[in-house]
């Protein structure tokens, strides 16, 4: 049988990867999922990396997802003079709205409202925290701040404001002219960032309504208040990043191990996707090699329960893209192996009742693959919704996605352990179970004598039908098929 990574890879697209020979070798290394980060490069680089994507997937007959990454209300130093200047603790800067040439005097933000916003005690963050301001005064328009930890601020760089309830929209202009470019050309995930309630995700599902699109919503965790309402944000998402990155500016770095764990158990506990995001592979942008603790890094959010990990600087503008795909593969190798031998301490308990029957019919086909040591699970879907509450199961075998829908096939590249089939159903059950039998033996999924279980609704082309599981002994493509109905 051929090898089979359960774990799924998202990549970060950029100047790094961003060709199409490149895109096919990632691809063939493993790639998943294609990110394209719209904080970065212009709408004619996205274009011509979508079409490059999907002229390598094409060119490898792979099914592959994109992500589209709205900016999200990010606030961001203006143009600096000579592009950067130093501050030292004990230093005054005052922060004023407009734009104009920043100084070690005053800096212009991205955001205007960002000096009646901060009250006075409250912290500003920038370049990741590097540099750490206090804000002391506040004088006609300008924010007065002293320095508690000095650095480097340049043109550009992100400002965090972690103690301040900001007044900005979750969509910005840029994220709704994104939006409209992500709807015209298809893709089949939109990342929402700074998520901080469920209104933030009502208005995104707003805004894709209304130009008729059912593209997936991923929320990022990035802000204080979204922990405070994970629940409801996790209930409106179709799958949830933790985007560690300014989750651990925003609040101390100390509680995102513990905020990632809690976030990826609660995901598998109603059926959500998660991905963990940010520096999983930091060294490598640099160093064909990893640190020790970036590989326990990735190890644990799979032991957790994470179904994607995410590669960000490392594929789009790292000096070593495929290395760091390989290592990162070789970690989920190794976990999914140890992971393997130990099945129970794996298996999540999903209290999601929105589809009762389904969720059921799921949790027996995910036991019965254990007990009868099955080869494969077969599932038809019309939405994914099954594949995906079965993924969260974490059978030992390799779940095979079934859809007549290209759409519905690069959705499931986002599910651990699930490989997308794109394949029409065939109305009458034992022509059905043949087909299925053949097309895994195409692809060396299956073998005669194996036997495999097949989840299907008896009703077809309705979502959330699924009601029906057999047992299949596969046999050679030229001998009669046999069936028992679970």
């Amino acid at each position: 049988m051929p090898t089979f990574n359960k774990t799924k890879v998202v990549a970060t697209v950029g100047p790094a990867c961003w060709d199409e020979e490149t895109l096919a070798f990632l691809i063939r290394e493993g790639v998943d999922v294609f990110r394209l980060n719209f904080s970065h490069g212009t709408a004619a680089e996205h274009e011509t990396s979508l079409v490059n994507i999907r002229a390598a997937a094409a060119s490898c007959r792979a099914i592959v997802a994109v992500m589209g990454d709205l900016c999200g209300p990010k606030i961001r130093v203006g143009h600096v003079e000579g592009d950067r200047f130093d501050i030292a603790e004990g230093d005054s800067l005052r922060i004023m709205p407009g734009e104009f040439l920043c100084t070690p005097e005053r800096i212009c933000t991205s955001y205007d409202a960002l000096c009646d916003d901060v009250r006075v005690g409250q912290r500003v963050l920038i370049d990741d925290g590097h540099v750490h301001l206090r804000a002391i005064a506040k004088e006609e328009a300008a924010l007065v701040c002293r320095c508690e930890t000095g650095g480097a601020i340049g043109t550009r760089k992100g400002v965090n404001l972690p103690d301040t309830q900001l007044s900005l929209p979750s969509l910005t202009d840029k994220d709704r002219e994104d939006l409209v470019w992500a709807v015209e050309h298809e893709l089949d995930y939109l990342a929402l960032s700074f998520v901080r309630s469920a209104e933030d995700l009502i208005e995104l599902r707003r805004a894709l309504k209304a130009r008729s699109s059912d593209m997936q919503v991923v929320s990022k965790i990035e802000r204080p208040e979204a922990i405070e309402r994970l629940d409801e944000i996790i209930e409106l998402s179709d799958a949830v990043m933790v985007a560690r990155g300014d989750l651990g500016v925003e609040m101390e770095v100390s509680r995102v191990p513990l905020i990632q764990k809690d976030i990826t158990h609660r995901c598998a506990r109603v059926g959500k996707p998660v991905i963990i995001a940010t520096q999983m592979l930091q060294t490598m942008v640099e160093s064909p090699v990893p640190t020790r603790a970036e590989v326990s890094d990735v190890a644990n959010a799979i032991l957790d329960g994470a179904d994607a990990v995410m590669l960000s600087a490392e594929t789009s503008v790292g000096l070593h893209p495929i290395e760091a795909l390989r290592v990162i593969r070789g970690i989920a190798n190794e976990t999914e192996a140890f992971l393997a031998a130990s099945p129970e301490t794996s298996v999540p308990r999903i209290s999601s009742t929105a589809m009762q029957v389904t969720s059921a019919i799921a949790h027996g086909a995910s036991i019965i693959g254990r007990e009868l040591q099955l080869r494969l699970i077969a599932v038809w879907t019309e939405t994914g919704a099954t594949v995906r509450l079965l993924s969260k199961r974490r059978p030992p075998q390799r779940i095979a996605g079934l859809t007549g829908s290209d759409r519905v096939c690069r959705r499931m590249c986002l599910y651990y352990g699930v490989e997308p089939i794109r394949m029409e159903r065939n109305e009458d059950y034992r022509q059905m179970v043949s087909e299925v039998s053949r097309a895994l033996q195409n692809r060396d999924f299956a073998a005669p004598g194996d036997r495999i279980a097949v989840l299907a609704g008896t009703h077809l082309r309705q979502p959330g039908a699924t009601n029906a599981l057999l047992i299949h002994l596969i046999a050679a493509p030229d001998e009669a098929t046999g069936s028992t109905t679970g």
